[in-house]
């Protein structure tokens, strides 16, 4: 267990699979308790139970995180259970790649939704909670596609998670002093993300692309540094790639 994150209440969105399961599990062996967050009922209660016969503590909330009251209330639910928040991972993302020209608006929209209104709704649900405790930890998910545009075929990807390390910043500016924001950029990580593309061609580029991928619970230990940093440090941003991928 480590010392800093032991008894640390941890809110996860996005914790069904991929990157936020692994993160909920990690954390929780550390001595976190984890508040699950998506919206597979099923899938958390699965989570949360494995945790529990681990010796974990984790407790979940099904919500949909482009709805502004589902994040309000998730972070109820961990307040209502453990007393307080400390860290608010704002995990839950799509990436839809393809052409601009194939003009998949539906998909654009719901990134946009997802990956920028997401994480919006999940810093506002927890910042009066952390400026109340005067301390906390903002831990949002971007991309290397957030540092690098990734085309063609994942523009306006990169163009949300160009936002989320733009607000990061600025949230970490606004803000800091007592409350830490971190900003993680993966690359090619095994999860469910590569099954977000509805055009077939770039399903298959990004399927190839994703056979280098290392293991969901590397982000999870890249997060885990962070969480244990001594109050007064504040790792603001981590890249973490496969060794293979050179974009």
């Amino acid at each position: 267990m480590s010392k800093n994150i032991q008894g640390k209440v941890v809110v996860i969105t996005g914790a069904s699979s991929g990157l936020g399961e692994a993160t909920a599990r990690h954390l929780a062996a550390l001595g976190a308790h984890v508040v699950l967050g998506a919206r597979r009922q099923d899938r958390l209660d699965a989570i949360v139970r494995e945790i529990a016969a681990a010796g974990g503590k984790a407790i979940a909330h099904p919500i949909d995180v482009t709805n502004k009251e589902d994040l309000s209330a998730l972070v109820a639910k961990a307040v209502e259970a453990f007393g307080r928040i400390d860290v608010m991972i704002n995990n839950a993302g799509l990436m839809a790649i393809s052409p601009i020209s194939q003009l998949r608006v539906e998909e654009w929209d719901r990134m946009i939704d997802i990956n920028i209104k997401g994480v919006l709704y999940g810093i506002a649900a927890a910042l009066p909670l952390f400026e109340q405790q005067a301390s906390g930890h903002f831990i949002n998910i971007s991309s290397v596609a957030g540092i690098k545009v990734f085309s063609p075929g994942g523009s306006v990807y990169s163009g949300t998670k160009f936002a989320v390390r733009a607000i990061s910043d600025g949230l970490r500016h606004e803000v800091g002093g007592n409350i830490r924001t971190t900003t993680i950029e993966p690359g090619a990580v095994d999860s469910e993300l590569k099954f977000g593309s509805g055009h077939q061609p770039s399903a298959e580029v990004v399927g190839e692309f994703y056979k280098k991928a290392i293991p969901a619970d590397s982000v999870a230990r890249a997060i885990a540094y962070a969480i244990e940093q001594p109050a007064d440090v504040d790792i603001n941003e981590i890249v973490l790639r496969p060794t293979a991928q050179d974009f």
